[in-house]
């Protein structure tokens, strides 16, 4: 055998290698990769039910409904649909009607949506890209307008700094 030949045998069995190490990375994180999706994706596509995901958008104003102490249902809109959650558990203090919030749990046979995790905007600058971008899509986001603020944008030019003045005598 070659040089050449070894060389190449040595690199191609590396190659499988790796290619065989990602694979199984890939088969392993597969059942905690959670995707993200908005209420009209949910309605458009029809996941199947205990399918593991983040479900985005506005809580529904009027639409909070506690029970008794730490059972919580609320419905999750972007404009072009609506999704009722239910949770257990105690909400984060930023919770509100009107609000962004994005909830990890699984979906019910019936259509509803079962959260283990809530969370909720924490300030009024920030809402997570995704749900940003779904609100966008569904025409709800107008920025700066209607309580949602606008996204900061940074100064065409930076500002001039003074430098350290000296007379010259």
């Amino acid at each position: 055998m070659t040089r050449k030949s070894r060389r190449l045998l040595l690199i191609s069995c590396a190659l499988g290698v790796l290619g065989i190490a990602a694979g199984l990375v890939l088969f392993a994180l597969s059942d905690t990769i959670v995707f993200f999706r908005s209420p009209s994706d949910i309605a458009a596509q029809h996941p199947a039910p205990g399918t593991r995901l983040r479900l985005g958008g506005l809580v529904k104003a009027g639409s909070v409904d506690r029970q008794d102490g730490t059972h919580v249902r609320f419905v999750v809109t972007d404009g072009g649909a609506d999704v009722p959650v239910s949770y257990v558990g105690i909400l984060p203090d930023l919770f509100r009607e009107g609000q962004g919030v994005v909830a990890e749990g699984t979906l019910e046979p019936d259509g509803g949506f079962r959260a283990d995790t809530v969370l909720a905007k924490h300030d009024e600058k920030y809402m997570p890209k995704e749900v940003v971008e779904a609100l966008k899509k569904q025409g709800v986001w107008q920025e700066g307008e209607g309580g949602v603020p606008a996204r900061a944008t940074p100064p065409a030019t930076p500002p001039a700094v003074p430098g350290p003045t000296s007379s010259a005598q």
